[in-house]
């Protein structure tokens, strides 16, 4: 991990504010979905992106019901119905 040299403080309902200029290298915007990851002392902000509930794929995954699939295991699934 590269430090960006900014320092944050945390408001009295535990948030932060991202400074415009990381918001804009990483091209987030308002309303998009942060996940959020704790790696040991670490707490790390990334993208949200769908992962597939059987695998952790994320590449080519779709939404169904509620729930995220990725190709691969859709496959899977059909080939089993067989």
């Amino acid at each position: 991990m590269k430090p960006a040299g900014v320092v944050r403080k945390v408001d009295q309902l535990g948030r932060i504010v991202l400074p415009k200029s990381l918001r804009k290298r990483y091209q987030m915007n308002e309303g998009d979905p942060v996940e959020i990851l704790v790696q040991g002392d670490h707490i790390i902000l990334e993208r949200y992106r769908p992962r597939c509930v059987f695998c952790g794929a994320m590449d080519e995954v779709r939404e169904f019901k509620d729930r995220y699939l990725c190709a691969g295991c859709i496959s899977d699934m059909i080939t089993l119905r067989k």
